[in-house]
């Protein structure tokens, strides 16, 4: 089953409980997945949907950051919206994951001890394998810490 197709079951559910927050946050992931669909020309695969799911998570999250202290309207509305969505996003890799993808590409280059001039060689194979899995600002944080 697709994630297009969970998220339309559990908006269908959601609308059947009366669950209107429920509903209209299922209802606005739908609409972004079905979006990145339509701009593919193509169903997209499961890694494409969980990065478009990723994306509400983060967009929501920084629309919870932003939004000024007096408008708890707006905190709350976004903390419901982030609990659906983190329903349906896959988890992110733990930092031993992302050490051992680290320790494959650094392998594949032929490096025994990077440099920070390494990096941009080093990320420009490492984002793509952990694209949609892993927070871009924990990969980096992770391969810094690998540097001499």
């Amino acid at each position: 089953m697709s994630k297009i197709e969970l998220v339309r079951a559990a908006m269908v559910e959601a609308m059947k409980a009366k669950d209107k927050d429920r509903k209209d946050s299922l209802s606005m992931l739908l609409s972004a997945l079905k979006n990145a669909e339509i701009d593919k020309r193509s169903p997209l695969t499961e890694d494409e949907a969980n990065a478009v799911i990723k994306k509400e998570l983060k967009q929501t999250k920084e629309t919870m950051d932003t939004a000024p202290a007096d408008r708890t309207d707006i905190i709350e509305e976004a903390r419901k919206r982030m609990e659906v969505y983190q329903e349906f996003a896959p988890a992110d890799l733990t930092v031993d994951q992302i050490t051992e993808i680290i320790n494959g590409v650094l392998k594949e280059l032929e490096m025994e001890a990077p440099t920070a001039k390494d990096k941009g060689r080093i990320m420009k194979i490492l984002m793509p394998l952990v694209k949609g899995k892993a927070d871009g600002k924990v990969v980096n944080e992770v391969l810094a810490g690998m540097m001499k």
